[in-house]
C-alpha cells in the first residue's frame, strides 16, 4: 500500500478518500525525473502562464 495526501485538508492516508473532508486522495510523491522528458517543455510553459513560477 502506498501513502496517500488530501490535497484540500493536508491528511495523509492509505485510502482513496479522506477521512477528515470525504475528497479524493492522491500520491505526496513526485513524478520520476528523466532528462529526456518529452512533456517537460510544456509543463513549464503552463505553469509560466499560470503565474506558478
Amino acid at each position: 500500500m502506498k501513502m496517500m495526501k488530501c490535497r484540500s485538508c493536508n491528511t495523509y492516508t492509505f485510502k482513496e478518500l479522506c477521512p477528515r473532508c470525504g475528497k479524493k486522495t492522491s500520491s505526496p510523491h513526485p513524478p520520476r525525473f528523466s532528462p529526456h522528458d518529452p512533456y517537460g517543455k510544456y509543463r513549464r510553459k503552463l505553469k509560466e502562464e499560470k503565474g506558478m513560477l
